[in-house]
């Protein structure tokens, strides 16, 4: 029974965004869509440990939702031109060809992203359906409490559903106006994929590869818009090095340890000629850079850097007081504090952690304990780094990044 709840658990980080996808297209109701995919997969945990695991789970699971869907719309006595439609369509077999759309996902971005919603909304409903995070996870992620998150996610679909919101990719000139939501959902996806926020890995390579194919879309789709392509190439830069991120034990490996032979090189040129890109669209609009192209130039400073040591730090500080005047945000400010801190000395950034930690700002989050703690030991202050670590470790659900905060506070304890 573990190893085929493991197997449903696989199929479902991989197909999950798109079977609910395609049944938000035959159904129009993403709800109603999300409901009756969770069902299949209560089905599976059933059918498959007595059955078997079927040749194509993505197909069966995709069957046994839209029978669940033709059951709701019994249920609800809407025997329509829709139920017809299903009726029809419906393979008698549950293995028939399996034939998932990407552009299915990418309407689902859109409309999640719709005008309709709130940006908040916009971002909870995004990263449940899309990216398939938990409620707990997207809490952490938006610095929200859980039922925050909840009430969030609810009334987006319930607005979505009012408001007879047609699942489909809106015409062009409504691209621009849901850009800026489209990359932050992008991004945020892609981010849970760098550093996991919860859950045994580090890194999950599924969720950022599939942000990355849905910000090479969006790019495609809108090839003049600066800030496109500087996600791209934003994502490229940091998915270069991720190889090299952690053992092969899924422990991480941190950035001064880390083997820069095992970055991808081809892909930070990639990205480097995406900037470019980017940097050309913008001038030729008469821009500057936007928070993309910004975090892009950051990135493209610590993936061309022969070492840790050898980075551009004066750089990359300047980098970021830029954007903070941008796109002013508490972890702007403790990554501006970070690289203050090698370019400058711990003392200096730990003034800046201070003041960020007394205004309340990342409460709950295990990043300025962390971070306090790496400044406080190489100050010498050995016992209030230990303390901090722990805090930290304490404050993190990612079991791993768990274990390495764990791991440095004994270390200072010995070296103490």
């Amino acid at each position: 029974m573990g190893d085929v709840r493991r197997e449903i658990e696989a199929v479902w980080r991989i197909e999950g965004v798109r079977i609910v996808a395609s049944l938000a297209k035959v159904t129009g109701d993403l709800g109603l869509a999300e409901d009756v995919a969770q069902e299949a997969l209560v089905e599976a945990l059933s059918a498959w440990p007595r059955d078997g695991v079927p040749i194509t789970p993505g197909a069966w699971l995709t069957a046994v939702a839209k029978r669940r869907v033709i059951d709701a719309w019994r249920r609800r006595s809407a025997l329509d031109d829709r139920y017809a439609g299903i009726a029809r369509d419906l393979p008698e077999s549950i293995d028939a060809e399996w034939e998932p759309i990407d552009d299915d996902v990418l309407r689902l971005v859109f409309t999640a992203c719709h005008p309709a919603l709130s940006r908040e909304s916009q971002i909870a409903l995004t990263l449940r359906v899309v990216a398939g995070l938990t409620t707990e996870e997207i809490a952490r992620m938006l610095l929200a409490t859980v039922p925050a998150v909840q009430a969030r996610i609810t009334r987006a679909k319930k607005t979505l559903a009012a408001a007879g919101i047609p699942f489909e990719t809106p015409d062009p000139a409504e691209w621009k106006g849901r850009l800026g939501a489209v990359l932050s959902v992008v991004y945020m996806v892609f981010t849970e994929g760098y550093a996991a926020t919860a859950g045994e890995r580090w890194v999950r390579p599924d969720l950022a590869d599939e942000a990355i194919r849905l910000g090479r879309v969006v790019a495609g789709l809108l090839p003049r818009e600066p800030e496109a392509l500087a996600l791209v190439a934003l994502m490229d830069f940091q998915r270069a090095r991720f190889a090299a991120r952690e053992t092969a034990a899924g422990a991480p490996v941190l950035l001064g340890d880390q083997d820069r032979s095992r970055w991808d090189h081809g892909q930070i040129a990639r990205a480097s000629e995406a900037l470019r890109r980017a940097d050309a669209a913008a001038t030729a609009r008469g821009v500057g850079r936007g928070a993309y192209a910004l975090q892009a130039a950051i990135a493209e400073c610590h993936a061309v850097a022969p070492s840790l040591e050898e980075t551009d730090w004066e750089r990359i500080v300047v980098l970021y007081e830029v954007l903070g005047r941008v796109a002013p945000s508490p972890m702007v400010e403790l990554n501006r504090a970070a690289a203050v801190s090698m370019a400058v000395g711990p003392a200096e950034a730990l003034v800046i952690v201070d003041d960020l930690e007394r205004s309340g700002a990342l409460s709950g989050s295990h990043v300025i304990p962390s971070v306090r703690g790496e400044l406080l030991a190489r100050l010498g202050r050995q016992e209030e780094a230990r303390s901090e670590l722990r805090r930290a470790a304490e404050l993190t659900a990612n079991k791993v990044q768990r274990g390495v905060l764990r791991a440095k506070a004994a270390a200072l304890g010995s070296a103490g």
